[in-house]
């Protein structure tokens, strides 16, 4: 059967390929898992809630057009999943699933969109995402990740796993490189933070970044801001609290 693809758009942009159905198992009937689809464009919304209402298990609560709308609807109906684009108007789908996981965070999300860079499928895994899943990828193969997601399971590709795992690798026993899913930090205020719970001076960290020193400077006040505190000394024992399990 052929492919059916995003309208007035070119191909590989936007691209939810829908292919047959995997055939399931004989057995005991699954669970029924509710979902709400959050995407700006209706036809991707529609493509989505018609593949997955065609697969036995699945059905689509609620639709939102936007951040606002997904984080109101997922905390009122209390879904098992949310399944949601990155790029949603007024709030981003991003913030809105920080939002969802601190007020629901029962409710597991999965975020879909375009390919997008390593930085922004780091920052949704650090948000709460259990997930993330590309346009590009058959549709059977989306019900079968969120399935497994409703399970405990997370979602993520081949090549993202094996980038999770250098990270991990490149950690030291203290934690220093590990990112806290809640933290008021961006990733560059941790890169600094960071060189800091290393020692480095603002000349070095300024090397170290290829940044200049006042923008090191800079970096580190809002660092000190964010975290409530007045001196270097005080930022690394806050960044060790928030490495301590559970914050994590």
């Amino acid at each position: 059967m052929p492919d059916r693809q995003f309208k007035n758009e070119p191909p590989g942009d936007r691209r939810l390929r829908l292919a047959p159905a995997a055939p399931q198992p004989e057995g005991e009937p699954q669970k029924r898992l509710r979902v709400i689809v959050a995407d700006p464009d209706p036809l991707a919304r529609r493509v989505i809630r018609d593949a997955l209402t065609a697969e036995p298990g699945f059905v689509v609560s609620a639709e939102a057009k936007d951040g606002v709308e997904a984080v109101e609807l997922a905390t009122h109906y209390r879904p098992e999943l949310v399944l949601m684009e990155v790029g949603l108007p007024h709030l981003d789908g991003i913030s809105a699933c920080r939002e969802i996981r601190a007020r629901a965070p029962e409710v597991r999300v999965v975020m879909l969109s375009v390919p997008q860079d390593r930085d922004t499928e780091l920052r949704a895994l650090r948000a709460g995402a259990s997930g993330f899943l590309t346009k590009s990828a058959a549709i059977d193969s989306v019900g079968r990740a969120l399935r497994s997601v409703a399970s405990g399971e997370a979602a993520v590709s081949r090549s993202l796993t094996s980038h999770l795992i250098e990270i991990l690798r490149s950690t030291t026993e203290d934690g220093r490189g590990m990112r806290p899913v809640k933290s008021p930090l961006t990733t560059r205020e941790w890169e600094v933070l960071d060189l800091i719970c290393a020692g480095l001076s603002t000349r070095e960290i300024s090397g170290k970044l290829f940044l200049s020193e006042d923008t090191v400077y800079s970096h580190t006040k809002s660092i000190l801001r964010k975290l409530g505190v007045h001196s270097r000394a005080e930022a690394v024992e806050a960044a060790g609290r928030l490495r301590q399990p559970g914050a994590i």
